[in-house]
């Protein structure tokens, strides 16, 4: 018998060349079952598309009506029959006694989705995130997109963004630069198989 032994964290990098890609990507994971009890961090500059990647995934979702970057409220809740989505935006985030005082310990622990830009803010207050997603603008439309999955969940998540690389007939074209193993196989002794 085999077991399955994951390294983590896996990491993946792709060019998403324009907003169709984007849109296609959360689509895709908002299909995903392990999308409803996760925690992604959302990083990159400013206009590097998080709040664009974020309010596809939450209409993929099935969010209706106006979707608000929760800037200056820092959190903006959304309840969708059988799903919690919470997406916060720490980028003005200045004191870390608003972290108590608003109860995030309570809602990261809470079952649902969470989404985080700017996590940089609150390092040492977040649990690590299950997957990261890294923008970075390479022109007006096109993105490099850095996938970290640190958590088993992240990885069953990351699983799809490997057949997210199918895509490559719509646009999207891969770029490899740290191609980690996603699993090694390993005997009960501990031996490689």
């Amino acid at each position: 018998m085999y077991s399955e032994t994951v390294h983590l964290p896996i990491v993946k990098t792709v060019v998403w060349p324009d907003e169709a890609a984007t849109r296609s990507f959360a689509s895709g994971l908002a299909m995903q079952p392990a999308i409803s009890n996760a925690f992604i961090e959302l990083r990159g500059d400013l206009g590097a598309g998080k709040t664009t990647l974020v309010r596809h995934l939450l209409r993929a979702l099935g969010v209706t009506g106006r979707i608000k970057s929760p800037t200056y409220a820092v959190v903006e809740p959304y309840e969708l029959p059988g799903l919690n989505v919470w997406h916060f935006d720490f980028y003005r985030f200045s004191d870390p006694r608003e972290w108590e005082e608003a109860g995030f310990r309570d809602i990261f622990a809470s079952p649902g989705l969470k989404l985080a830009e700017w996590p940089e803010k609150v390092a040492g207050h977040l649990p690590l995130a299950d997957l990261v997603v890294q923008l970075a603008t390479v022109d007006d439309h096109t993105r490099q997109v850095t996938l970290t999955a640190q958590t088993p969940t992240g990885v069953t998540l990351m699983y799809f963004f490997d057949s997210m690389l199918a895509f490559s007939d719509k646009g999207l074209k891969a770029i490899e630069l740290d191609d980690t193993p996603m699993n090694q196989v390993t005997a009960p002794n501990g031996n490689s198989a």
